[in-house]
């Protein structure tokens, strides 16, 4: 589904003014804003939608879409006369996970979690107070995950954020609340610091963690996280599916497997967990 159009201010400016702002190149900065913004949607942005999302000018969009198009970081169906984003936008931004070398060692627990759960596996790592997915080995179940690899989501919204937030202090989890908000995505998202704040609680003593349709209705994750040599969280793993799949009752067995999981792929990458808290 397409979201609604909305300008962002970008204080676009007139073509006679200084390419330059704040120590940054305006230019590059609005191409990379219209890179962004045709990642969010799949379905393509016209041109006037596109500078209505951005808060530029149509005349600066198509200027940049032209030039971003030859290097085939977008691209134009004419048929439709709609923009979307690139195959070298993908092929750039697929550098990222594979310079997370680990990425590549995880696929075979990945599989394994797929398997013993019967749910998706997915591998995901944090990324300015976000969480982006880096891959996923999908369920044979005819009803999948929705999430897609490259998307992001708020950390106090999914599991496999709480996960990572859980490994933090107090301290720290008042900063990324501070960073980020606490959006209400759906009507069960935690919006109060207190209870987010308990959840992690109940997360470090458990050992895994738990996003009951809290990013997405319909959708349930359970996650666990994987630690580099210095016992900080390196990535986390989740599975995903139906809460008519991923019930009360299978959630303890369910969460097992996966902390089981993550403690295996932890030991292959080299990593140690953290000493157990004091109580």
């Amino acid at each position: 589904m397409r979201k609604p159009v909305t300008r962002r201010k970008t204080g676009d400016t007139t073509e006679g003014e200084s390419d330059v702002r704040d120590g940054g190149v305006q230019s590059v900065d609005r191409a990379l804003l219209l890179i962004e913004t045709l990642a969010e949607d799949d379905e393509g942005y016209r041109l006037t939608d596109l500078a209505l999302r951005t808060g530029l000018s149509t005349s600066t969009v198509h200027r940049l879409l032209t030039t971003l198009e030859k290097r085939r970081f977008v691209q134009f169906d004419r048929n439709g006369s709609i923009w979307h984003i690139g195959a070298r936008s993908f092929s750039v931004g697929s550098t990222f996970a594979r310079r997370k070398n680990f990425t590549t060692h995880a696929m075979p627990y990945l599989r394994k979690l797929r398997d013993q759960t019967r749910e998706t596996a997915n591998l995901a790592v944090v990324d300015d107070a976000s969480i982006i997915v880096l891959t996923r080995i999908e369920s044979r179940e005819i009803m999948r995950s929705v999430t897609k690899v490259g998307g992001r989501v708020a950390m106090v919204a999914s599991g496999v954020g709480k996960a990572v937030l859980a490994t933090y202090s107090d301290e720290d989890v008042h900063v990324i609340i501070q960073r980020q908000g606490m959006p209400r995505l759906t009507e069960k998202s935690i919006t109060r610091p207190g209870e987010l704040l308990k959840e992690l609680q109940t997360i470090r003593r458990q050992g895994y963690a738990v996003d009951d349709e809290e990013a997405r209705m319909g959708l349930r994750c359970v996650a666990a996280v994987v630690y580099n040599d210095c016992s900080e969280p390196l990535a986390a793993i989740s599975v995903s599916g139906m809460p008519s799949r991923i019930t009360d009752e299978r959630l303890p067995q369910i969460g097992k497997i996966v902390c089981d999981t993550a403690a295996e792929l932890t030991a292959a990458l080299g990593g140690k967990p953290p000493a157990p808290r004091s109580t």
